[in-house]
Order: C-alpha cells, then structure tokens, then sequence
C-alpha cells in the first residue's frame, strides 16, 4: 500500500540486493493509491519558467477501475489547463497508473518493474519507445525515445508510490519539461480541483504599426458538454517608449477581457478566467515598440472540485 510505503516501513524481500541497492518486491509492483495521498512537484519549461503544484488523489473510482488526480491550489489548476504541461492529472488507471492522452490510456510505467523491460506509449505529442536501465534503493530508472529524436528519461519512486523525476528533451536538445518531486504526504484535508481542458488559442504578437485582428471559437467539449469558463494566460513585453492594448470581445459584443500597458511594461504568466459563451470570440491587438511581444493563450475548461 502506497500508505505503507510513504511512512517508510516497507516489508519483503531484499531484490538482488548487489545491483538494486535495497530494493523490495513491494517496490517493485504496482503501489495501491488512497484518497488523500499527495506529492509535491517542481515544473520548468522553456516557456513558461518555473512553477510547482500539489497533485492529490481527490476519488477513486472502483467501477471504473480509475483514480482522479487533482491540485490543491485552483489558480495552480488553471495554469495547468492553459499552458498543458503536466500529463499526470485527471484519470489515471487502477491496473498501471496509466494516464490518458487523446482519450485513451498511455502505459508510462511497467510494474512489476524488472530491468531490461521494454514497452510503448504515447505521451506529450510523442510516440515512445521505453527501456527500465536501472533499479537502486527503490527508484527505477527509465529512459525512453520517440520517432522523431525526443528524449524522454524519468524516475519512479516506489517508496514515494509516483514519479520521483521527469526530463523531456526535444530533437534540438532543448528541455521542454522538467518535474521534480518535493514532497510525498498522506490525508490530505481542503479542496482539490480539476480543470479538463482544450487549447482554443495559442498566439503570439510581435510589434506591429497596424492593429492586429485574430479569432477563435468558443465550441464546448468534443462529447458535447459546454465549458464552465475560459482559461486566458497572458505572457506580455512592451518595450521602452511602446505601448499595447488586448480587447477580447464575445459574439454578442460584450468584452470580457481587456488589458493596456505602458512603456516598459511586462505582465508574466498572468492567468484568469471568463464565462464560456459559445460561439465566435474576436481580438484586437496593438503592440507599438520595435520588441513589443505578446504570448496570448485561451483554453476551455469544466470545472471539477472535490472537497477531502
């Protein structure tokens, strides 16, 4: 039990201990999650800098053979929604800590563990070919590469019961992602959120002396259900002596969103949220200042919240 192993008083045998350190059979299997375990983790992509969330087992559901995977903070559940960078929220199977990617579920790890082990998934846009390279004092080592040059080499903690570590490096050998584990808890009390999501808009606006016109639609969920809201992140740069504005006007003319910025200003990672009205969604953009840069993203979201 993941209860067990999280409190450190593992039992069993010792697995040929002169190559795996002391590494148990229990280590080795498929750990078993209960509502309320939960593990800290460091996130850093090129893109968006740093951040970190709690990720929590918020229900299980047994019918299903599914656990639900959330975070403890809902500002740090949208910002996981719109900049999709952590894989592991949501389902997650019972059978093998699947996760899903395109609606089906992806066998990132391969319990019982056993070295020299190899499988493949499909994760993060890529199609991988994975080998377990080492086991040592409880963690399994596992590097992974796709078809088009992707690296892919993570840790799993069987003393922690998840992932221990994460790097994804693309064909150019730039890191796209990197998870770290912080912190591995138990009972965890408060509220746990959910944001299932989908890309609308993915953007950005260079310096221009002509307003800049863009749109999207607002179309709900592919199985038919309509968003709770829209995600927005902004990522801004104004340049000295520039200026910017970002009007986001509804089919029915409202404005639910707009910014202005003066010379010099930057707004980081900003996020917040809409009402979803379906439809036709415009922008207008103006960015003065020859390095004025804008990112802007809008993501649509059905809010799932559980309260432990």
């Amino acid at each position: 039990m993941l209860s067990i192993s999280l409190a450190g008083c593992l039992d069993g045998p010792v697995v040929n201990s002169n190559t795996m350190g002391d590494t148990t059979e229990e280590e080795l299997a498929l750990p078993v999650w209960e509502v309320g375990d939960q593990w800290i983790y460091t996130f850093i992509t090129p893109q968006f800098g740093e951040d970190s969330a709690r990720l929590v087992v918020a229900e299980t559901e047994d019918e299903n053979g599914l656990y639900r995977l959330g975070i403890s903070s809902e500002r740090e559940a949208q910002r996981h929604a719109v900049i999709n960078h952590n894989p592991f929220l949501g389902r997650i199977t019972m059978d093998g800590l699947s996760v899903y990617e395109q609606g089906d579920p992806q066998p990132v790890f391969n319990f019982p563990w056993s070295l020299g082990d190899t499988w493949t998934f499909t994760l993060l846009g890529q199609d991988w070919t994975a080998s377990t390279v080492s086991i040592y004092d409880g963690v399994v080592d596992v590097v992974a590469t796709s078809d088009d040059g992707h690296d892919l080499i993570y840790a799993f903690s069987g003393r922690s019961g998840f992932l221990d570590s994460l790097v994804w490096t693309d064909a150019e050998g730039t890191e796209q992602l990197r998870m770290e584990l912080t912190q591995t808890r138990t009972g965890y009390e408060g509220d746990v959120y959910f944001y299932q999501a989908r890309d609308l808009l993915d953007s950005v606006y260079e310096s221009n002396e002509n307003d800049l016109y863009d749109s999207f639609v607002d179309s709900g969920h592919p199985d038919g259900s309509d968003w709770d809201v829209l995600v927005w992140y902004i990522d801004v740069a104004i340049s000295g002596g520039g200026s910017g504005t970002l009007t986001m006007k509804d089919h029915q003319g409202a404005s639910p969103l707009t910014r202005a910025w003066g010379s010099g200003a930057t707004e980081k990672g900003a996020i917040g949220t809409v009402p979803s009205l379906s439809g036709d969604y415009s922008l207008t953009v103006t960015l003065r200042g020859q390095s004025s840069q804008l990112h802007f993203k809008v993501a649509g979201g059905i809010i799932t919240q559980w309260t432990l």
